[in-house]
């Protein structure tokens, strides 16, 4: 019924293997080529990379240029503007000058009118009084002073009435 042990290992053996083929010694080996192609893409993708690295400098580049050209140009914008606001200020305030100096003209010559007039009453007024005949001995004289004094005044009290009746303002 059950076989000897020896009799199942034996059935069962496993076949023997082959020996390995020599190989050849590393000495007599052909070394491998050099691959150029391969330096070469490296080459070319270096090349492609530094054109591309060159397009994006000088997009860059003139992007700057025109951002700095921009800022110049807005500053003397800037300039122009404040520049046209200071030249209307100055032209509205020479208007003014030019105005109010015609107005003041005006009023000086009817001041000047006005002067006359009151020169010319001033002169009718004091009329009976003979200023050439006054004498430094008449001042001297307390009673002769006083004298033309009072009548001086009384003229100047006249006079001062009846202008200011004709020059009000």
């Amino acid at each position: 019924m059950a076989e000897p042990a020896s009799k199942t290992t034996a059935s069962k053996a496993t076949p023997k293997r082959k020996a390995p083929a020599k190989r050849k010694p590393a000495a007599k080996r052909k070394a491998p080529a050099k691959r150029k192609p391969a330096a070469k893409k490296v080459e070319t993708k270096v090349e492609t990379t530094f054109a591309k690295f060159e397009k994006l400098t000088s997009e860059a580049t003139s992007k700057a240029k025109e951002t700095g050209r921009g800022a110049f140009l807005a500053s003397l914008g800037c300039y122009g503007m404040a520049y046209d606001k200071m030249q209307a200020q100055v032209d509205s305030a020479q208007a003014k000058f030019d105005s109010r100096k015609k107005e003041a003209d005006k009023v000086y010559k009817k001041l000047v009118k006005r002067g006359e007039k009151l020169e010319k009453d001033a002169i009718k007024a004091m009329d009976g009084v003979n200023f050439a005949s006054f004498d430094l001995d008449d001042f001297t004289d307390r009673k002769k002073l006083e004298a033309s004094l009072t009548q001086a005044k009384a003229k100047f009290e006249e006079f001062k009435s009846t202008a200011s009746a004709k020059f009000a303002f």
